[in-house]
């Protein structure tokens, strides 16, 4: 495998000048260098590293950063390529380390593990090695979790113990057993095909973006946007064409990257995969490009900034109240239409309010009592709530403090609740002067 050079035209040249140069692509500009030998990759990427690629749209540069940098991160299960011998503090801190589990989360890496063998996803060798070795371990372990009532002292998190490690989690657990590395998705003759849905309608969803206050817009479109929902939250269903639709459901089901787990007794049940931990198929940088390429007017200064995905368990809650540093989120329902059991909810509440300007991270993001008090209560709790839809995507402003619906969906590994969420630009907060209260209109 050969290092990206990217051959980048005079005009392209002189409009990044001004950006921060990633310090391994300027060490490396100008040779092709081969993937075993020893460049300085960071041990991971941030997000400026990545709008640096999405600056260009530059597809093959940000994949193969991003995949360099995971390739010689601890999920390698070659031991080899391995240049960190750790896993960085902020992996570890966000629920991604590879010491402690929850069963929720060692209950999904099992059903996807038995998944993936009774579908023959697997090579032969890695079929052997998930039967024989990866399924009997998770089992094992699994029955030296205590319950939840023993583990309260640390919120449901379960430490892994001398047992486990005689058993061998510690050589599975959190690692890239298997990978889907999905290309961008391309016709029988090698051409680039588009992700979105043919009737993607542009126009009419930039309308709605920048509709008056009364959420009202000047479009006649017959498209699949939702006429009703207010100026700054646009919801579009069928977003996806069929083919892409099934090759990222496949992707998110296959791919053994959801490394982070939450402490169920405070943030709730689901598992979650990044951009910078694994999650960085092609296909999944293409629909980040082709979306912010589609919306120029929403998108205008604001690059890929961020992607993950959560896979969520039916017996507990979603993400709790919170706002995302970024200027736009786009979030992208994956499972199938007919696991979700309530109709009326399982996708996502969106209020109406921002954090004040003077908030820092740990007040808004998980602060969920004072953000009740202080700045949703004054406005009422105004809110967008949108049910889940299969292949159906809410895109708003990121600063809006917003939370998963309640949802109950089918019990059975492929229909577990799954969003993908693309973060875009820098987050814009609201004013001090209107409490963090946008203008964005009240409920659908």
């Amino acid at each position: 495998m050969k290092a990206h050079t990217s051959q980048l035209a005079l005009p392209i040249l002189i409009a990044l000048a001004t950006l921060t140069w990633p310090s391994f692509v300027i060490s490396h500009a100008d040779e092709e260098v081969d993937v075993d030998v020893d460049v300085d990759f960071p041990p991971m990427l941030d997000a400026d590293d990545i709008s640096f690629f999405s600056s260009n749209y530059d597809i093959d540069g940000l994949h193969w950063a991003l995949s360099n940098v995971f390739q010689r991160s601890k999920r390698n299960t070659n031991e080899r390529e391995i240049i960190y011998k750790e896993l960085p503090q902020i992996l570890a801190s966000r629920g991604g380390g590879d010491t402690y589990t929850t069963q929720y989360k060692l209950e999904m890496d099992l059903e996807q593990a038995v998944y993936l063998v009774n579908n023959h996803l697997l090579s032969q060798e890695e079929e052997i090695y998930f039967a024989q070795h990866v399924i009997p371990t998770y089992e094992k372990v699994l029955g030296n979790i205590p319950s939840l009532g023993e583990l309260s002292k640390t919120e449901g998190l379960y430490a892994f113990r001398k047992e486990d490690y005689d058993l061998g989690i510690g050589s599975i657990y959190n690692k890239a057993l298997h990978l889907t590395d999905f290309d961008v998705l391309k016709d029988g003759d090698g051409n680039l095909l588009p992700l979105l849905n043919d009737g993607f309608d542009a126009h009419a969803i930039e309308e709605h973006w920048f509709g008056t206050d009364d959420g009202t817009s000047n479009s006649n479109s017959n498209s699949n946007i939702n006429n009703s929902i207010s100026k700054g939250i646009v919801v579009i269903d069928d977003i996806l064409s069929p083919k892409a639709l099934q090759r990222i459901r496949a992707l998110l089901n296959e791919s053994t990257v959801f490394y982070q787990t939450k402490m169920p007794l405070k943030f709730g049940g689901y598992v979650g995969a990044y951009i910078d931990d694994g999650l960085h198929d092609k296909i999944l940088l293409q629909l980040a490009f082709e979306l912010n390429k589609a919306l120029p007017n929403i998108m205008n200064g604001h690059p890929l900034k961020y992607l993950w995905a959560y896979k969520y368990d039916s017996r507990y809650t979603g993400i709790n109240t919170h706002a995302d540093q970024a200027a736009i989120n786009v979030n992208l329902w994956i499972a199938p239409e007919d696991a979700n059991l309530n109709k009326d909810s399982g996708g996502l509440v969106v209020f109406t309010a921002k954090p004040p300007a003077d908030w820092d991270f740990e007040k808004y993001n998980m602060d969920t009592t004072k953000v009740m008090k202080e700045i949703l209560e004054p406005t009422n709790f105004a809110n967008v709530t949108v049910p889940y839809r299969e292949n159906r995507a809410v895109i708003f402003d990121s600063a809006l403090f917003h939370h998963t619906d309640e949802f109950t969906f089918k019990e059975g590994y492929a229909n577990r609740r799954i969003n993908l969420t693309i973060l875009y630009g820098d987050m814009v907060m609201g004013s001090d002067d209107n409490g963090g209260r946008s203008t964005t209109s009240s409920e659908l």
